[in-house]
């Protein structure tokens, strides 16, 4: 089968990742161009990767390119997105998929319309840690899962990333920067969300650039959203999960040494791995004493981003299914909107969407995730 052609826009850190796997891993792609509304962060990845750099109308009126990942900021994921569809090409976003539900809906209502494709980030649910975790689960070794707690507890972006601004709007904060990573783990895990609770709030309405190698160090900011939120999750299965997500840990005294997911079940108790990664460890303690660390089923335990563009541009080429899918992303989108949603009211919040739990991965891998 051809490989497909792909382009990339936004050429921002993420972007050299993203470009190392889908050049040099995944056998189902060629990347032939990349843009950045700043030609020269372009030029720089086109450079590194041996690529054409051009702007975006000149990668959208490229008839070549059939697929594109969108990597620019969170508040222009679906502007550029629409932007891509409307060109008549597929579009992998990087997460969340949009800021708002209704964008996230135009999408998915403009593709089914057009015969397009949307996948979106994070695909760290389909590393080897979470697949291992997801077939304990599918074969009950801790029987039947009831309740869980997930903490996403840590200091800010500011501590490493050269303009950190953007992760404290609308739009952005813990919550819809690192609650997809949380989210669509426990969605593979559990099934999709039936209403959430929460409380949220802003500790430190001022922050500062910290990144030592930033040409803004010392340069402060204004929060816009909350950075600490704590939130009760209701599954449709009848699961019960808390959540809380914060960067507001001082740094560099910020590892509160807890779990980033347990699941509990009937039979035993399920620790589940850092969900912005691939890797493991993976432990299961089923009352045969103290938790025991599990041998990982599936492969890709390293970073592997870009695994869900692979498996969808599959999807596209012989008219299967794709994980890392539009109605899963919309949904993900919905409970993070809604734990926001929730916070600001004082109230439980019913979510309007519902989404097949994605299929798990075999654990002989398809041959298109190699190259």
């Amino acid at each position: 089968m051809d490989k497909m052609k792909i382009g990339l826009i936004g050429c921002g850190m993420i972007s050299e990742i993203y470009l190392t796997n889908c050049i040099e891993r995944f056998g189902n792609m060629e990347v032939v161009a990349c843009a950045d509304i700043l030609l020269e962060a372009a030029e720089e990845r086109a450079r590194q990767f041996g690529l054409t750099a051009c702007d975006v109308d000149e990668l959208l009126d490229n008839s070549e390119i059939q697929a594109v990942i969108n990597l620019t900021t969170p508040d222009q994921h679906a502007p550029v997105s629409m932007r891509i569809l409307q060109a008549g090409k597929h579009v992998y976003s990087e997460k969340p998929l949009a800021i708002t539900y209704d964008d996230g809906k135009a999408l998915l209502n403009y593709a089914k319309d057009h015969g397009l494709y949307i996948g979106c980030a994070p695909d760290t649910f389909l590393g080897g840690g979470l697949q291992t975790c997801r077939k304990l689960i599918d074969e009950g070794i801790i029987g039947k899962p009831f309740a869980g707690q997930a903490f996403m507890l840590s200091c800010g972006p500011e501590v490493f990333h050269p303009n950190p601004e953007f992760f404290y709007k609308k739009g952005a904060g813990p919550t819809l920067d690192w609650g997809p990573y949380y989210i669509s783990a426990l969605v593979s895990l559990l099934g999709p969300v039936k209403r959430i609770g929460s409380v949220g709030k802003i500790h430190f309405p001022e922050r500062k650039v910290l990144s030592e190698t930033s040409p803004r160090h010392g340069e402060t900011f204004t929060v816009e959203v909350p950075t600490y939120v704590s939130s009760i999750l209701e599954f449709v299965n009848g699961a019960v999960v808390t959540l809380t997500i914060s960067f507001d840990m001082k740094f560099p005294y910020w590892d509160a040494r807890l779990p980033y997911i347990q699941l509990y079940g009937s039979e035993g108790v399920l620790t589940i791995p850092d969900t912005n990664k691939y890797e493991g460890p993976v432990y299961v303690r089923d009352g045969r004493g103290e938790p025991q660390e599990v041998p990982l089923s599936h492969p890709f335990t390293e970073n592997s981003r870009g695994m869900g563009f692979s498996d969808m541009i599959h999807a596209i080429q012989t008219g299967g299914s794709y994980r890392a899918n539009a109605d899963f992303a919309l949904h993900t989108l919905e409970v993070l909107l809604k734990i926001l949603e929730s916070a600001e009211k004082g109230e439980f919040c019913e979510l309007e969407t519902i989404c097949e739990q994605p299929e798990p991965l075999p654990e002989k891998m398809p041959q298109y995730l190699y190259d």
